[in-house]
């Protein structure tokens, strides 16, 4: 029987955040091996543990990107706080996700977890139960994108935006150091400011119909436009929709660093101030807990709460 220390059950407990006497038993029953004791202690209260997490709102975390061998891969993946999202294993972790991706180019989330994980004889999902149960709060890998060729990338901050452009380009072009400046500046572009489409062409039919209905809306509900002849409102709904194209369409928008041009003006202006054809072809955009509603904590309450459990 191995001789099981203090020390020994104190760096389990710093580990799994499980109690010192749970600890002490979980080692004694794995010979003092303490990854087989983390099993064990798996196996009596994952479930107990996934079912509490699972309550829980996950909408801070990191949006990590990695490039290898001609495939840029983009990932968001979600934690409770903020503390967690800067611990170091929790960043391996992402990083290790990210090479999963690249290694076997999975259609989506599912096939994802189902993936071997790129460390370690396990599933990606086994790895993510793992880290939930180590760290202690709900984490969940919310989404990822694949791009090939060539590509520009940008992380803001600690990985609160990140970014992935796709550009068509001549080699001799795409080599210059002035076309990575470039390429550098769309990405930036894309990171400063909410894009929702690429072009015109890729705003939805659906989303222009939407569009058209509320500033018909508008229109009708303005004095100055009662008896005005219809194709002087078509005319009108058309003026107005530039202005919606100019706010959600990259190559309509301003270019940050020069607002005499649009984006697709300084695209044309490249290509041919670097002798060939470049095209935007599509771009990724993740911002960290976009569209998640954060819990509101009033701290109080909680206090209040664990008072009157006591």
């Amino acid at each position: 029987m191995a001789n099981i220390t203090a020390k020994d059950v104190a760096e389990l407990r710093a580990k799994t955040g499980i109690g010192m006497m749970e600890c002490k038993k979980a080692l004694v029953e794995a010979n003092g091996d303490a990854e087989e004791a983390i099993k064990i202690l798996r196996k009596r209260g994952e479930l107990k543990a996934e079912a509490k997490a699972a309550t829980r709102i996950a909408a801070d975390g990191i949006v990590d990107i990695m490039s290898e061998n001609g495939v840029t891969a983009i990932v968001e993946v979600n934690s409770e706080t903020d503390f967690v999202a800067k611990n170091a294993s929790f960043q391996e972790f992402v990083k290790n996700i990210l090479k999963t991706i690249i290694a076997n180019k999975p259609a989506n989330v599912d096939e994802l977890l189902a993936s071997n994980y790129v460390e370690g004889d396990v599933t990606v999902d086994a790895k993510l139960k793992e880290m939930i149960f180590v760290i202690g709060e709900k984490l969940s890998i919310r989404r990822f994108a694949i791009a090939e060729g060539i590509t520009s990338t940008y992380i803001h901050g600690a990985g609160s935006i990140g970014v992935v452009v796709s550009f068509e380009a001549d080699e001799a072009v795409a080599a210059k150091e002035e076309f990575a400046a470039f390429a550098k500046n769309i990405a930036l572009q894309i990171g400063a400011f909410t894009t929702p489409y690429l072009d015109r062409d890729s705003v939805p039919a659906s989303v222009l119909e939407d569009e058209k209905a509320i500033i018909l809306a508008q229109m009708a509900n303005d004095p100055k436009n009662a008896g005005k002849p219809a194709n002087i409102l078509e005319k009108m709904v058309i003026g107005k929709l530039g202005k919606f194209y100019e706010n959600n369409c990259l190559l309509d928008m301003e270019y940050f660093k020069d607002d005499d041009v649009t984006v697709g003006k300084y695209v044309a202006n490249t290509s041919k101030e670097l002798g060939g054809d470049i095209k935007i072809t599509g771009f990724f955009r993740f911002e960290k807990g976009e569209g998640i509603q954060k819990r509101e904590e009033n701290f109080a309450e909680e206090i209040a709460k664990l008072t009157n459990n006591q």
